[in-house]
């Protein structure tokens, strides 16, 4: 396994990192626990979930179940950065009117406290903002996330979903407190949704968060699902198919000759940007897991990320650039 510093953070984390939103809801306990131990015995030390994933009224569960995990002990918590997100609705009665979606100093301290609960740690490596909140000012998000850091409840802040200029106001009120602020960005990027480039990926990069890509295979769609008759598990989804169909047969074709599956030709194009730290490999399954790994040993030459272009090609460059002149 390959490690990069998270951000401008003393932090290393390994260069793919284990999405567990399926935990719980596509993946029952046991197959969660055999891929969390996979995960660490192929190096891979870096976690990421979400207070809300289990989804609705079973908001919470992902977290339980790696808290269970954590409990085996082993060494299991102490080899693990792990990372959860904060913003959404835990339908919780007693928050009241403060159960909606979004951020508030009030909002992080109770949902900190289930989630540390949850999880069965007293401290968690990466809490991010799951959202953006433009109704909160960041006076109010770098107090309360000051004062659980000042806790140890938390290591480092992260933000997810932000826009280039969210990133850029958020780092400029942690300078001016004299905080270090962000370290990472959690950002839907993937070679069918590449406007990223544009702003997210040249700030993050020159104000010091490392980005963690989600949906790095596009529900599948960057996985081969188009070649299977069922459609794939998101067989419902034809309005995309339609629409990029002749991309991916390009791509398949492309993959075919190179000899390699179409998910890791993915994730090693995204390993390929420096501004990426890891991305987010969401399996369900210890086999769909293992297939994943070798991705991190995937280099593609100059000619090959030539050719992907040509087929997904990006807005064209970094903002003004790609659309000024």
């Amino acid at each position: 396994m390959q490690y990069a510093y998270l951000g401008r953070s003393g932090l290393r984390v390994s260069r793919l990192c284990l999405g567990t939103m399926n935990f719980g809801v596509d993946t029952d306990e046991q197959e969660a626990f055999k891929i969390m131990d996979a995960a660490l015995d192929a190096g891979i030390n870096f976690f990421d979930t979400a207070n809300i994933y289990g989804w609705g009224k079973n908001s919470g569960r992902t977290e339980e179940i790696i808290g269970k995990w954590f409990k085996r002990g082993d060494g299991r918590r102490e080899r693990t950065v792990l990372a959860t997100k904060v913003y959404g609705d835990m339908h919780d009665a007693y928050d009241g009117p403060n159960r909606d979606q979004g951020l508030s100093a009030y909002k992080i301290r109770r949902h900190l406290e289930g989630s540390l609960k949850r999880l069965q740690t007293d401290h968690i490596e990466l809490y991010q903002m799951h959202h953006v909140d433009r109704n909160v000012n960041w006076s109010e998000l770098w107090s309360a996330f000051g004062t659980a850091q000042q806790q140890g409840k938390i290591g480092y802040v992260g933000s997810s979903n932000f826009a280039g200029w969210d990133i850029a106001v958020a780092q400029g009120e942690a300078k001016a407190r004299g905080v270090l602020g962000l370290v990472s960005e959690q950002h839907k990027y993937n070679l069918l949704c590449r406007l990223p480039e544009l702003e997210v990926l040249p700030a993050s990069q020159a104000l010091g968060l490392g980005v963690i890509p989600w949906s790095p295979l596009d529900g599948g769609l960057l996985a081969g699902n188009h070649r299977r008759k069922d459609g794939g598990r998101r067989s419902g989804d034809q309005k995309r198919l339609d629409k990029h169909g002749e991309q991916l047969e390009a791509y398949a074709q492309l993959c075919d000759e190179l000899g390699e599956p179409e998910d890791l030709v993915s994730l090693a194009w995204l390993l390929s940007n420096p501004a990426v730290t890891a991305p987010i490999i969401g399996v369900r399954t210890l086999n769909q897991f293992e297939r994943s790994l070798r991705a991190v040993e995937l280099e593609l030459d100059a000619s090959t990320l030539a050719r992907i272009d040509e087929i997904f090609p990006g807005p064209g460059g970094d903002a003004p650039k790609a659309y000024a002149w």
